[in-house]
């Protein structure tokens, strides 16, 4: 990085305006008010300072010192796009930001934070790690950013839209009135997060790219009409007629006065203090309410899929796989030529996503990686890095859409030309254990954390493994990172029918290439089993697109896997091929032969 860069002017601008406000520091999350994985361009207040574009991060500054913390998925990102000299780029778990604020500051220092972008439960941690130096934790409003970024985005103002019923498959007011009945005798219950607000209601926004949530808070009473709290410009005749008799919009200005009339009436509110803003749980406590911390009740409903989006989730994939099969057959063509690049490519995946003519948006940004690239799990293509598609390496593609009657995840690793010994068994012990995760029968109450294994076990006994959970659940045409449930290492939240989660076991070889399959699955009722005593669990794989056989060393696979791939690729053709035609149709029986 230059001396000049944009990052050394504006660290200075905005240590000049910490000591106006009598500050030792600041802490600058990624995160937006509502914790959003993507946000809007107005919130990019950590990249506008540090240069860093990654979904996850933040960056601690004092009047002399300045640090920033990712994640494994950003280290290399993170040194490719911040100017080193100028934040100390440290590892999440190997120093975590508490331990980090206990070390460095010193007594009578003043540690600032926007209460409206840092949760209850973060500033537990931060404020307990300032006292641990004898310092304050101090909330501050207007954000310090805010103030000298001159050219700061406006909101957007994109308007709401209704999700029908037929693709909702239950209304706004019965979902109310379930979830009331969780509320425990409870008063209300504050919503922060947008998906949540976006499926109680029945609505979805278009502020984000990629995840048409609402950016809304949302207060839900035990008696009465709810109250959402979003810019009134975002309100349409249908969006008004469609609340009028669940729910009352105001200015997102005017929660406060709600938050303190339940002060005032002594309410017991229930707030999920992993994402509720810490304004929200102060100003509830300062008025007089009770605040009782809880998870937020909307996230195990979300997740258990209704017979509705259950059906349009089959829907989505399958009109996927059929963009996503026309795809893989011009790649396989096209990409021998010696002539693409990963920009390329994208866009060219997108145009056939776009041509089935239901693509509301990609729900994500595309993950293109060639060779080397495909190493980082999380590479991000630019212009600077877009790389051509070479003969004799693996091409690795995950990418997904928003169709209105579901989300889609999926990840194809192929090969451009012939493959070495070793990528075919790499290859085969990730698709072996995607195998083994896809087929397993489970009982009720198995975590996520107890399968994970299964997707490991084949690389574990070579010596391998990788570095990122199996398995995250997604949202139905909501986000396609959706909680509580995941399988990885560590979740311990029960797997239950309806919910929908990505299955992606991968090997990572630095410097060379990676290698990631990924199926979405759907956890139903298995069918019992003779003399079985138990109610089991098990998956329905939904994502339907040939897994590339070129990269199969088939000796390695036990007869039940080659006979589930032979099976899963039969399934794929008579599902995928209905839709195609001509060179197309051919390619695809060719790619879905039995071994």
């Amino acid at each position: 990085m230059s001396k000049d860069s944009p990052s050394r002017s504006r660290l200075a601008a905005f240590r000049a305006e910490l000591k106006k406000r009598k500050l030792t520091g600041f802490l600058v999350p990624r995160q937006d008010e509502f914790q959003g994985e993507y946000v809007a361009a107005y919130a990019e207040r950590l990249r506008w300072l540090t240069g860093f574009s990654g979904s996850w991060g933040l960056a601690i500054v004092t009047l002399k010192k300045a640090a920033i913390f990712v994640d494994g998925r950003y280290t290399i990102q993170l040194r490719e796009q911040v100017d080193t000299k100028l934040f100390t780029p440290q590892h999440l778990a190997e120093e975590p930001p508490a331990q980090w604020i206990a070390k460095t500051l010193r007594k009578g220092d003043r540690l600032g934070f926007d209460p409206w972008l840092v949760t209850a439960e973060q500033a537990r941690r931060f404020r307990e790690a300032c006292e641990s130096a004898g310092a304050a934790f101090v909330p501050v409003e207007p954000n310090p950013i805010d103030a000298i970024w001159r050219d700061q985005p406006a909101r957007p103002s994109a308007k709401l839209a209704v999700q029908p019923t037929q693709f909702a498959g239950r209304s706004a007011a019965e979902k109310i009135k379930d979830i009331r009945k969780g509320l425990g005798g409870h008063d209300a219950v504050v919503l922060t997060q947008p998906d949540a607000v976006a499926w109680l209601f029945n609505l979805r926004g278009f502020d984000v790219p990629f995840t048409p949530v609402v950016p809304a808070y949302a207060v839900l009473p035990a008696k009465g009409r709810a109250e959402i709290f979003v810019a009134p410009e975002k309100i349409t005749e249908e969006v008004k007629l469609h609340l009028r008799s669940v729910a009352v919009t105001r200015a997102p200005r005017e929660i406060g006065a709600s938050l303190r009339a339940l002060g005032k009436a002594k309410a017991s509110v229930l707030i999920d203090p992993a994402w509720a803003p810490q304004r929200i749980g102060d100003t509830l406590a300062r008025a007089g309410a009770r605040v009782v911390a809880a998870p937020d009740p909307i996230a195990l409903p979300k997740a258990r899929k209704n017979a509705v989006e259950r059906e349009g989730a089959r829907n989505a994939q399958r009109r996927d796989g059929v963009a996503m099969s026309r795809f893989l057959c011009w790649l396989e063509a096209e990409a021998p030529k010696g002539g693409l690049t990963e920009l390329a490519v994208s866009e060219k995946l997108k145009s056939f996503r776009e041509a089935t003519g239901a693509l509301r948006d990609l729900s994500f940004e595309t993950i293109p990686a060639s060779g080397p690239h495909a190493a980082s799990p999380h590479y991000h293509a630019t212009p600077a890095s877009n790389r051509k598609l070479a003969t004799g390496e693996m091409f690795l593609i995950d990418s997904g859409g928003q169709y209105v009657d579901g989300t889609t995840d999926i990840t194809r690793t192929v090969i451009v030309g012939e493959p070495t010994s070793e990528m075919k068994d790499r290859f085969t012990r990730v698709l072996k254990g995607m195998i083994g995760l896809s087929t397993i029968r489970f009982p009720k109450g198995t975590c996520g954390s107890q399968l994970d294994v299964l997707a490991r076990q084949h690389l574990w006994n070579a010596g391998f493994d990788f570095d990122h959970g199996t398995g995250h659940g997604v949202g139905s045409y909501l986000s396609v990172h959706e909680g509580p449930a995941r399988i990885n290492k560590s979740d311990r939240t029960p797997l239950e029918p309806g919910m929908i989660l990505s299955n992606e076991p991968g090997y990572y070889r630095q410097g060379a290439y990676g290698i990631r399959i990924e199926n979405l699955l759907m956890v139903h009722e298995a069918k019992p089993v003779e003399g079985g005593d138990r109610p089991m669990l098990g998956f329905e794989t939904l994502t339907l697109c040939p897994i590339d056989r070129r990269l199969i060393d088939v000796p390695l696979l036990a007869e039940a896997e080659r006979r589930w791939l032979n099976t899963y690729h039969a399934r794929v053709l008579k599902e995928v091929g209905a839709s195609l035609a001509g060179e197309e149709l051919a390619w695809l029986e060719a790619a879905c032969a039995a071994l």
